[in-house]
């Protein structure tokens, strides 16, 4: 019995209004890089769906940076500390690890021989540091700032140059190694927010939130002019990113624009509308080979065209907040994957390429907290926004009809044949017809938690804090408990009957699974133990032989219902992440989510 990694579909960028995003590139001109939560997302420029993630960091990672050897990946985080690792190897080993500032890291830059970088940020003493990268020992001093330097870079072409940018509203010109402060650029009138040395060393520009670009001279430092005038952009300007031949950049900017500009002649040759929402705001770029990608506030990754500037030849989608639940359904006998995130957005996703979107419309306004599918091809999902919803998976738009109000919050959801589903709510249970409540039970004397129809709609199931689990007969409309209570080890967290109704499978928080035989008066089939920590996830294969369970331990386990000890573990199914939701492809491929807003698929043997 084994698993082996099929599939990452990635998370997008982590954003923030106002503040500019790096996208570091790949020498070779493969990949590029990214940053969510405590994860760098490396990505194939060609083909996005495929992506290796990496999570070692301890603290949220801001930036991540190609040696120019592209040997090594430098990335950095909050709390200041730098790691230096592998790219060539799937393990990603540590090769070095820094601290060079005691707050956050905001830019980074090497040296062409990959021998030295740059860090800037925040801190208490210092904003900015250069080092040799294989001893951690200086090769200058890089003050001159009074506040947080948000961008450095360094001439590519010998003699080395550096400039920082920073929230002081000043740029710093050095020279070196080892490098010494030169002068003050004082040409902006707000944040710097970025500055980036032209390929060929020749030039450097500086952007900043006052909408302005400057043209400087590589090696002297000294200023050549504006591009695009007075202004370059109506809005603030958060990112820039050279042409390979140095003739051409472009920048991102919070007016929803990027602009594409000739050097030599100082002027935009095209503007590319990215929309007209906040969330279309633009704030991070990177130009590599023919690829110009911009991102966007929304986390949405464009890859521009430069023959249609208000139509983007591709605009990566996915989830940038963590993601909570996830099931599939066959479209024309093509698996879908359906995701619903903590910041209450639902994307459905291609399982064989990956390709994904959202739901158009309005939809839930929170955290998305469980889904189903119910009959007739209809998603049933319940949110921290008290309500429920069905969604027409035929349509992929939400309605604005089909939405259930519900008089406490709903924790869990589950459906049957029969148009039934059942809400478990804070203090409420609520069995639905139909897309309408049929029947509201109140003033329970336990804590409800979660909820299970039997395929068949004539039993429900509820766990209890308590570790117990009440079966209740459907009768109608109605629910009747018929007092008969089965028992779980603790509280429960999640259940689910197996797809032909013969087993019911139970995870509490004493971290044991416990299968049930339904026919047999839900006697103990088996109990599985492993888990080190609370599991809150489960989902059975299509086989109905196996389920599988995952959890605040990282680990996903595959029982085989017959026999405890035959299973298959996945440890770090994603690393330093929760698990937060399962669902299978089918009887050898299984689908895995977590908090770090990223969907992975396994291949099951047995």
């Amino acid at each position: 019995m084994s698993h082996e990694l099929k599939h990452v579909f990635a998370s997008l960028p982590q954003m923030e209004r106002g503040v500019a995003k790096v996208i570091g590139g790949d020498p070779k001109g493969n990949n590029f890089l990214y940053t969510n939560g405590k994860c760098v997302i490396i990505r194939n420029i060609q083909n996005p769906a495929i992506a290796d993630i990496y999570t070692e960091h301890a603290h949220t990672v801001t930036v991540a940076k190609y040696s120019p050897s592209g040997f090594y990946i430098a990335s950095g985080d909050v709390s200041g500390k730098i790691r230096i690792w592998d790219t060539t190897q799937k393990e990603h080993i540590l090769k070095y690890e820094y601290s060079p500032l005691s707050g956050k890291v905001k830019d980074i830059a090497w040296t062409e021989d990959s021998k030295r970088m740059a860090v800037v940020g925040d801190g208490r003493e210092k904003f900015g540091s250069v080092f040799l990268w294989d001893t951690g020992s200086s090769v200058g001093d890089l003050s001159g700032h009074s506040k947080l330097i948000n961008s450095v870079d360094i001439k590519q072409t010998r003699p080395y140059r550096l400039v920082t940018g920073s929230d002081d509203t000043c740029g710093s010109f050095f020279k070196g190694p080892p490098f010494k402060f030169e002068f003050t650029l004082h040409d902006h009138n707000q944040f710097v927010n970025c500055v980036r040395f032209s390929p060929d060393g020749n030039l450097f520009v500086t952007a900043g939130a006052d909408g302005q670009i400057f043209l400087h001279d590589g090696k002297e430092g000294t200023l050549i002019s504006t591009l695009g005038g007075e202004k370059a952009h109506k809005g603030g300007i958060y990112a820039v990113s050279w042409s390979p031949d140095s003739s051409q950049l472009i920048s991102a900017s919070g007016d929803k624009t990027v602009k594409l500009w000739d050097v030599g002649a100082g002027t935009a040759v095209t503007t590319f509308n990215l929309g007209t929402e906040v969330t279309d705001q633009q704030l991070g770029c990177l130009w590599q080979n023919d690829h110009l990608l911009t991102i966007s506030l929304s986390g949405y990754i464009n890859y521009l065209d430069k023959n249609n500037p208000n139509r983007p030849i591709r605009t990566i989608k996915g989830h940038s907040k963590s993601i909570q639940c996830l099931t599939i359904h066959k479209k024309d006998g093509r698996p879908y994957i359906y995701s619903g995130s903590h910041d209450g957005h639902i994307n459905y996703w291609d399982a064989e390429t990956g390709e994904n979107d959202c739901f158009s419309g309005k939809g839930h306004s929170n955290q998305v907290s469980q889904m189903v599918i119910g009959q007739a091809s209809e998603l049933v999902t319940c949110s921290m926004d008290d309500t429920l919803r069905y969604t027409n998976l035929n349509k992929t738009e939400y309605s604005a009809s089909d939405v259930v109000k519900m008089d406490f919050q709903p924790k869990s959801v589950s459906a049957a044949t029969g148009g039934l589903s059942l809400a478990v709510c804070i203090g409420q249970i609520v069995l639905l017809k139909d897309k309408k409540k049929v029947f509201t039970l109140d003033n329970l004397d336990y804590e409800a938690e979660v909820g299970a129809i039997h395929p068949g709609g004539t039993v429900a199931v509820v766990g209890g804090a308590d570790g117990d689990i009440r079966l209740y007969s459907i009768q109608g409309n109605t629910l009747k408990y018929e007092g008969q209570t089965i028992k779980a080890t603790g509280a429960v967290t999640a259940m689910a009957y197996s797809n032909d109704g013969a087993y019911l499978a139970v995870i509490d928080d004493k971290k044991v699974a416990t299968a049930f035989t339904v026919a047999d008066g839900y006697s103990v089939k088996n109990e599985f133990y492993g888990h080190h920590a609370k599991p809150v996830t489960l989902a059975w294969s299509p086989d109905n032989e196996h389920f599988a369970t995952g959890g605040m331990d990282m680990m996903v386990f595959i029982w085989t219902i017959s026999d405890p000890d035959k299973r298959v573990k996945i440890s770090d199914t994603h690393r330093l992440h929760h698990v937060s939701g399962l669902a299978w492809v089918d009887e050898h491929t299984l689908v895995t989510t977590s908090h770090d807003a990223s969907i992975k698929q396994w291949t099951i043997t047995y």
